[in-house]
């Protein structure tokens, strides 16, 4: 049995990981931390989590957590960076929900933080954890930066045919939609009802930081660098990203050709749905679930447009980081996350 703890168990992500492993067969959640709710139990500020179990928050202990198989960190930027390498040192496994390890590039961290990086030793060790594409690292790795939730849509997205270097280098756009729920649990007045109903806006568009981290590993997986114009927008919902992926054609290629193209990458991929050409997945059919939902248009001749969803909190946050684990301790990638998606 795998003992795992979860570093930051009050917000979105950090309760949505607690929903996926309460139940995994292979998982004893034996700690959950938070300074501001020490002591009381979790179930009291999560009802729907009543009848699992009897688990109390409480304050972040290294000498507890030192003695645990994985520890998740569910936290802002900076928390992880200053506890991970102890935790590595001691034979704890470490899987970061926040943005300390993704970027590889130290000075590309802080440019886009605000800080410098202080663990520059774990950054390097450090393994991107989007098991589509670095699979054999993630098993391999003891700690993980659990990729970002625009750049899983977007990068599963662009990837198979940026690796088959069939897209243009000019034009890559990736215009993308999220629920307010990816803007973390604390309260802001421009997230409340009143400001947010009724209402779509772009943020971010002259540099968001998941731009970089896009581009990395896009950059990565072609085998040379790349620019995109990344533009997130905020939805009137709780839950769901859409991207929406425009690229031009290097060379001429059918319909068919297209779907076969991603329809071989994601075979056997149990968590990307690569649907019928010119389908329109919505973020409600993947509520809930670990899954990316694609499909592909090809609107004029050499014109792509790929729609890509998912849920953020889920394939795009503590899903994936489940799925992460289960590579990191040799179990089937899919424990724990065989779950339909919730319609209506």
């Amino acid at each position: 049995m795998i003992r795992a703890g979860i570093v930051g168990g009050t917000g979105y992500t950090g309760v949505e990981l607690l929903r996926l492993l309460l139940p995994h067969p292979e998982v004893e959640v034996a700690v959950i931390t938070s300074r501001a709710e020490a002591g009381q139990r979790v179930d009291a500020h999560f009802p729907n989590l009543r009848g699992y179990g009897d688990l109390c928050y409480t304050p972040p202990d290294l000498a507890e957590l030192d003695t645990l198989d994985v520890v998740f960190f569910a936290t802002p930027h900076g928390v992880a960076m200053d506890h991970a390498p102890g935790l590595l040192a001691k034979g704890v496994r470490v899987i970061d929900l926040g943005a300390d390890f993704r970027l590889a590039d130290a000075g590309l961290f802080a440019r886009w933080y605000g800080m410098a990086h202080r663990a520059p030793e774990a950054l390097a060790e450090a393994r991107y954890g989007l098991p589509e594409y670095y699979r054999k690292q993630v098993g391999e790795a003891r700690l993980v930066a659990n990729p970002g939730c625009y750049p899983t849509a977007v990068i599963l997205g662009f990837a198979p045919l940026l690796a088959e270097g069939l897209l243009e280098d000019g034009g890559l756009i990736a215009d993308c939609k999220s629920g307010v729920s990816g803007a973390g649990r604390a309260a802001r007045v421009d997230l409340i009802f009143p400001e947010v109903a009724d209402s779509v806006n772009a943020y971010g568009v002259s540099g968001h930081r998941h731009r970089p981290e896009i581009e990395a590993v896009l950059s990565d997986i072609r085998g040379s660098g790349l620019e995109l114009q990344f533009t997130p927008h905020l939805m009137p919902m709780i839950r769901g990203i859409h991207a929406t992926l425009y690229g031009q054609l290097r060379r001429p290629l059918s319909d068919a050709a297209l779907q076969d193209l991603f329809a071989r990458r994601y075979a056997g991929e149990p968590f990307v749905d690569v649907m019928p050409f010119g389908s329109h997945p919505a973020t409600r059919s993947v509520r809930g679930a670990n899954v990316c939902r694609i499909a592909l248009h090809q609107p004029r001749p050499g014109r792509v447009v790929i729609l890509s969803v998912i849920d953020n909190l889920v394939k795009g946050a503590a899903g994936q980081a489940v799925q992460n684990m289960n590579r990191m301790f040799s179990l089937p990638e899919e424990m724990g996350l065989a779950h339909i998606a919730l319609l209506p």
